[in-house]
């Protein structure tokens, strides 16, 4: 009786939170499927974590409960691909290659941390100098703020990698939750497939 009643207890904590698919009318099926598989086997490990979702140039935040917080377009990396080019993170950024301005794909454990100028942001990938903060106008010819008003995905790729989400919304929903503990950050891929970088998931109904 005890071990059945340990059973049902695991299956019980493998259901997925109604709460967790409170998403957007308008995310992506990959998505859904990938916070269903996520909060399902647990693979965020409690910790909070998030969506990006290249195709729709989007982000999808949740609490380490797997609580749906909130979602806001993002701006990306200006090149399509799904890997960070070999040593781009000690290469100053007038050395990137247009072609090597990817956000690379994948599960990501980030970490708080500072930028050169000392502002608060979350590493997704330190080695390859790819984070997620504030988008702030390197030059005005780039046009950021209106990019991420537009209902375009194409006109938010601008960035040499990093993700640049509104700055209210990183205030409410990313230095809270982000900014002080790690977390997880997904980003699903715009060029290769989603079994290649989730073949967990993939096969997740």
């Amino acid at each position: 009786m005890d071990r059945r009643l340990a059973l049902i207890a695991v299956a019980c904590a493998l259901v997925t939170p109604r709460y967790a698919l409170a998403l957007p009318e308008d995310a992506s099926a990959r998505v859904r499927q990938l916070v269903r598989w996520s909060t399902a086997t647990a693979d965020h490990q409690g910790l909070p974590f998030a969506v990006i979702d290249k195709p729709a140039a989007h982000i999808h935040v949740f609490s380490a409960q797997a609580q749906w917080l909130g979602s806001a377009p993002v701006l990306l990396g200006a090149a399509p691909g799904d890997r960070s080019a070999p040593g781009i993170g000690t290469r100053p950024l007038s050395h990137i290659r247009p072609h090597e301005r990817t956000t690379p794909a994948g599960r990501f454990v980030t970490e708080p941390g500072r930028n050169l100028q000392g502002e608060d942001i979350v590493w997704i990938d330190y080695d390859a100098a790819v984070s997620l903060h504030r988008v702030r106008s390197v030059s005005a010819a780039e046009r950021r703020p209106q990019r991420l008003a537009s209902p375009g995905a194409r006109d938010k790729r601008i960035s040499y990698g990093c993700v640049n989400a509104p700055a209210a919304f990183y205030d409410q929903f990313i230095a809270p939750w982000f900014g002080r503990t790690p977390g997880v950050i997904y980003v699903l891929p715009d060029t290769e497939s989603f079994a290649i970088f989730f073949e967990a998931a993939s096969a997740y109904k």
